[in-house]
């Protein structure tokens, strides 16, 4: 079996580690990688879309997964099934489920799938999104429609701060060309959980729930982030509430993408949260969820392999994989500095091994070699994911496993949270 990733983080790494650990004669390629990628496959460099279509004819690669959000919405999966490449992650127009937020908003409305009360307002439309705030309760959570590597919602405590975030991305267009159009929605309270939805477009697979910590300071506080750790299973969910999450937002989710002519194949990842008025829909996203996926990924058993490659092929297979009834906790390591500006190119030390307890999954690094020695540095705000499994589903006993390996990990402005996983045990 051969296998083409595509992407550089903890994600793609977790991914190719998973498919490794299954069966490790496929044949795994990692397009870029990062430094620790190929230490289960092999790193290659493939800029454009036609550079990844030459690479699979040529090595007869079986299966590509593509892990971030931006080549979907650029169209690479459309462009590989054009070349007939089998591949697992959806089309560009399924793919705008995430790539545009008004777009996925309007889809809720429509189809009636809970989610929080919003207004959209063009770049152009600043004075009346001004006059919206006026009139709105607070706090209010501002987003960028576009893409924003996970840092393009804000949420306003007043009108000063609401106000000034509009302005920012509107004006001073901080988030780019993401920020041409903002939506403006109430602030939903409750628990928080990413539900990963594998599926052919009828046919699915919902992996188990795990909790993202997105802020970048303890106790959730400070900046959003990329996500700076997760941990599942979770403790409030339960068969009931998975019922509900089928019936009111998966179902009309998929029929609605459907309808639209944007079937989705792939993984319909779902961010909801549980209010007191029932589980409501925070946003979607056309991807597996990082670093959610580090710690779902081994709570796994049977075949992952199969549940992608069934799935890329249409027809997902709904007993590829099984719940293990373990925990698992990922601890982010970071640059200091992140999510703002921070330097890069720091050499890491005290490293341990991967074991059936512990993983250690790359995002921002690279190997380097200076003087005829490899060392692996920095090269990103999200550097290293912690991982700790437990195959009794301890999470208490995962969070010590997690922080123990993290004390000897090492390098300059090493920054993570110390409260990764605190509700869950």
């Amino acid at each position: 079996m051969k296998t083409l990733i595509i992407g550089s983080g903890g994600r793609e790494h977790a991914i190719a580690l998973k498919l490794y650990e299954e069966n490790n004669q496929n044949e795994i390629f990692i397009s870029p990688g990062n430094g620790g990628t190929h230490q289960v496959g092999t790193n290659v460099s493939l800029k454009t879309h036609q550079e990844i279509v030459d690479f699979c004819k040529l090595k007869n690669i079986e299966l590509v997964v593509i892990g971030p959000e931006q080549p979907l919405v650029d169209g690479l999966a459309d462009f590989l099934r054009q070349n007939s490449i089998l591949v697992f992650g959806p089309n560009k127009n399924a793919a705008r489920i995430e790539g545009d937020k008004t777009f996925a908003k309007n889809l809720m409305k429509e189809y009636n799938i809970p989610t929080a009360d919003f207004k959209s307002f063009s770049k152009d439309e600043f004075d009346e999104a001004v006059k919206y705030l006026q009139q709105s309760n607070f706090p209010i959570v501002i987003k960028a429609s576009g893409l924003a590597a996970g840092k393009g919602v804000i949420i306003a405590q007043t009108f000063d701060e609401a106000k000034n975030a509009i302005d920012e991305i509107m004006n001073d267009a901080i988030f780019g060309e993401a920020g041409n159009n903002v939506v403006i929605e109430e602030f939903l309270e409750g628990e928080e959980l990413s539900v990963f939805v594998v599926t052919d477009g009828e046919d699915y697979v919902i992996l188990p729930p795990s909790q993202d910590h997105k802020r970048i300071g303890e106790g959730d506080t400070g900046k959003n982030t990329g996500g700076m750790g997760a941990y599942s299973p979770l403790n409030f969910v339960n068969a009931e509430l998975i019922s509900e999450i089928e019936q009111n937002i998966i179902i009309p989710t998929l029929k609605g993408l459907s309808d639209k002519k944007s079937k989705f194949n792939g993984c319909l990842y779902c961010g909801l949260i549980r209010t007191k008025d029932g589980i409501k829909v925070i946003e979607f996203n056309c991807r597996f969820g990082d670093p959610e996926i580090q710690v779902v990924l081994q709570l796994l058993d049977k075949s992952f392999y199969q549940l992608l490659k069934t799935t890329a092929e249409g027809q997902t297979d709904e007993n590829a994989v099984k719940y293990n009834g373990g925990s698992a906790i990922c601890v982010v390591a970071a640059s200091g500095g992140y999510p703002d500006s921070y330097k890069k190119g720091y050499e890491i030390t005290g490293l341990s091994e991967n074991s059936e307890e512990i993983k250690i999954i790359h995002a921002g690094t690279i190997l380097s070699k200076n003087d005829g020695k490899i060392n692996l540095l920095t090269n990103g705000g999200r550097v290293l994911n912690i991982v700790a499994v437990s195959k009794c589903n301890d999470l208490t006993i995962c969070k010590k496993r997690a922080y123990k390996v993290l004390s000897k990990v090492d390098f300059n402005n090493i920054y993570f949270r110390k409260d990764i996983g605190i509700k869950g045990t």
